[in-house]
């Protein structure tokens, strides 16, 4: 079963992180990787400890990045990374980070993402990986 958690269970998820974080518990592994990229930005870091904020609509029209959906993109691409699916996207990253850095390599692979995920919804059809890849691998 794979999970698929809601919007609020997602927010939850990373405002939990960052508390548990901040008093010293022991994170899960998934949480602990949740972790590096919260710290990565730190801008985020007030939102996450603001209940308004997980309630927030980050509409494109507020001219404001949601904190939430960012994160979750970062952890997406990091599980990618790990199992190096679709295939290719390891070595593209590599390649990107060394010419720009983990987090600026991470940004790219995110607008590939993104522009992705969009068109996939816009077309009622399956995330398609050989575009999402080729994407990426024009940007190395």
């Amino acid at each position: 079963m794979m999970f698929n958690p809601t919007r609020d269970q997602v927010r939850q998820f990373f405002a939990e992180t960052w508390r548990k974080h901040r008093a010293g518990e022991v994170l899960t592994p998934l949480e602990a990787t949740a972790l590096d990229w919260i710290l990565e930005h730190p801008e985020y870091h007030g939102d996450l400890e603001n209940p308004e904020a997980a309630q927030a609509d980050y509409s494109v029209e507020a001219g404001r990045t949601n904190p939430f959906l960012h994160l979750s993109m970062h952890l997406a691409i990091a599980e990618q990374l790990s199992i190096d699916h679709p295939p290719g996207i390891r070595d593209a990253y590599q390649r990107l980070a060394q010419r720009k850095g983990a987090h600026d390599a991470a940004h790219e692979i995110m607008e590939c993402l993104g522009r992705v995920v969009w068109e996939a919804q816009r077309l009622g059809t399956p995330l398609d990986t050989d575009a999402y890849i080729d994407l990426i691998k024009k940007r190395v």
